[in-house]
């Protein structure tokens, strides 16, 4: 499972088994408590899912998105080969 990045306790990864289209989930917390968002990065940045992360944080993870855009996708192809 792929780590990009930690914001303000936020992990930022990828899943091995992921599928296209481009999008990065975010973690905070650990376990059974942690909470989960997953956002689309391409064709734009939208949330996906949410699954208990608070607005404040949804916020935060969507600005880290914005300006690590280029980075999370070259990290995709990377990663997943494509």
């Amino acid at each position: 499972m792929p780590l990009l990045f930690i914001f303000f306790g936020l992990r930022f990864q990828f899943y091995s088994n992921d599928h296209e289209p481009i999008h990065i989930h975010v973690v905070a917390g650990e376990g059974s408590t942690a909470c989960k968002a997953k956002f689309n990065v391409v064709p734009e940045i939208s949330l996906v899912e949410n699954n208990g992360l608070k607005a404040n944080e949804l916020k935060i993870a969507e600005m880290v998105i914005e300006e690590n855009r280029e980075i999370i996708i070259q990290q995709w192809h990377m990663f997943f080969g494509k």
